[in-house]
């Protein structure tokens, strides 16, 4: 923006009250946009990760909102397009389209009226992105390309869809909420390209990478423009929930701290190291140009001991009654909730052990999440309820003692506990420690243990940057800046500018958008 290369946003900051948002520990759910398609904070929802853990059959998958859009209570006439964790379903009054090309839908595709799925691919076809919008392309420099040329030219088709929905297909609305998600599938997929700091900016993809960024940049600036020069007299709130950054957690949650905590529970690896990975330059494994990342991981995970080959080996006869059938499946199944498999996340390879460990690590898209096998909850739970505070301080010193590989530092910047809760009460969505991730280490050594890795990176970008932003442009409206508040702000902001009650559920407060209140 600063290099005049974003005019529509610069245009559009320079009459709107701007803000600084920081969503708080739950940034680390996820769910950044449940908490707006419904309104509601994980305190109040009861969701703090999309990954549901069944403490029965120790399975995992993950799962979509069930939660009730904060639109469905509106009086406003609402248009949607694309807005993730909305569940039209549960807002019988609100109109438009779902899931057509949503970073993380949360959703099914679904539309109403029902025929309007039907007329935006008429008009607009499929999403141009669908297929490669969570690709690791960093491999490749002409797969870095493809992907940036077709994110900008979904967000182009998504600009005049979105226009085409809010002006001629359903002109008669009070609350537009559009979403364009192409930005976090370019930063995840693109970051090496614009971070000099990364340790991949170096390789071949990286200038493509910084393009397809900085193009993905311009066409979601002139989305913006065209959207605000569309509708004139309508005021506009432009927000993201939170910040982004260098990617810190793929390799380190969704791999290293398993084995970590596998190595510890068994004494022996199931994580195989690489010789040539091992032996990087620098320390930084890299992948073939047509390599995929799990294709590649995946095979290092030992296949060959079923838990009952390594119940007849390691672990004493009383206590082999723990390891019971292999319980490796599918998500169940479920009515009106869109749930998925995590079979192509590492973590759930170590499923099959869990009901033997004391401890084992959730599978999670951000930091690291550590459940323990209490007893009482856990239905093969080994830890008393008496032991648990010891036992959380023991995987603390255990992850604590970890050193980055490449760089020798600590792996971890600070864990988090649920002090002062009843840990047998804790949610199928909550862990008893979230470990947060300093640096991005591709592998652990412990001095115990031993080195576990070096992994090549998955994403190169991620969810680190510390605060997002919201522009509130309007009459009545007074610009400036007006620092920092709660992510949460955003809705009840909506809804005030709607002239709406403030529903209950809501969490957060207005940010006071009057004039005079802005002006204090």
């Amino acid at each position: 923006m600063a290099e005049g290369a974003l005019p529509g946003l610069r245009s559009l900051r320079s009459r709107s009250a701007r803000f600084l948002l920081d969503h708080g520990a739950a940034a680390r759910s996820g769910l950044a946009w449940e908490h707006v398609s419904s309104g509601q904070s994980p305190e109040v929802s009861g969701r703090w990760s999309a990954v549901y853990f069944d403490r029965d059959s120790y399975q995992v998958w993950q799962e979509g909102t069930s939660l009730p859009p904060f639109a469905a209570s509106l009086h406003a006439r609402t248009v949607v397009f694309d807005p993730p964790y909305f569940d039209l379903h549960q807002a019988p009054s609100v109109r438009g389209v779902t899931n057509w090309g949503a970073h993380d839908a949360g959703v099914p595709y679904s539309g109403r009226p029902v025929e309007l799925t039907a007329e935006i691919h008429a008009r607009f076809g499929a999403y141009p992105a669908r297929d490669c919008m969570y690709d690791v392309v960093w491999p490749s420099q002409d797969r870095t390309r493809e992907l940036g040329d077709l994110l900008v030219r979904a967000t182009e088709v998504r600009a005049r869809a979105a226009c085409w929905l809010l002006k001629e297909r359903c002109p008669d609305w009070d609350l537009g909420l559009l979403v364009a998600g192409e930005l976090h599938s370019a930063i995840e997929a693109l970051w090496h390209g614009i971070d000099p700091t990364h340790p991949l900016h170096s390789l071949p993809s990286a200038a493509a990478a910084a393009d397809g960024l900085r193009n993905v940049y311009r066409a979601t600036d002139a989305l913006v423009a065209d959207l605000v020069s569309a509708f004139p007299d309508a005021n506009v709130v432009a927000f993201a929930m939170g910040g982004m950054g260098a990617n810190r957690s793929d390799v380190a949650s969704m791999v290293l701290l398993s084995e970590l905590l596998y190595r510890n529970a068994f004494r022996r690896p199931l994580l195989r190291s690489k010789e040539s990975w091992a032996n990087a330059p620098r320390g930084i494994p890299l992948l073939d140009c047509e390599s995929d990342w799990l294709h590649d991981v995946k095979p290092l995970i030992s296949p060959h001991l079923t838990p009952r080959d390594l119940a007849r080996r390691l672990i004493p006869r009383k206590v082999r009654r723990i390891l019971r059938r292999n319980r490796y499946g599918t998500a169940p199944d479920s009515v009106g909730v869109l749930r998925l498999p995590l079979d192509w996340m590492p973590t759930r390879y170590y499923q099959p052990y869990w009901h033997a460990m004391r401890f084992f690590a959730l599978p999670s898209f951000y930091d690291g999440r550590v459940r323990i096998n209490l007893a009482g909850r856990e239905s093969e739970g080994m830890i008393s309820a008496a032991d648990y505070d010891a036992v959380c301080d023991e995987v603390e010193s255990l992850v604590g003692q970890c050193r980055d590989l490449r760089t020798g530092e600590s792996v971890v910047d600070h864990v988090e506990r649920c002090r002062g809760r009843d840990p047998l009460k804790l949610g199928p969505t909550e862990s008893d420690l979230v470990i947060v991730w300093r640096g991005a280490a591709l592998g652990f050594e412990h001095p115990g243990i031993g080195r576990i890795g070096p992994l090549p990176y998955r994403r190169t970008g991620g969810h680190t940057g510390p605060y997002g932003m919201a522009y509130l442009a309007g009459d009545g409206i007074a610009a400036g800046d007006y620092g920092v508040r709660s992510s949460f702000d955003v809705v009840p902001t909506i809804v005030e500018l709607l002239g709406e009650k403030l529903p209950q559920e809501l969490g957060g407060q207005s940010l006071q958008v009057s004039a005079q209140d802005l002006r204090g």
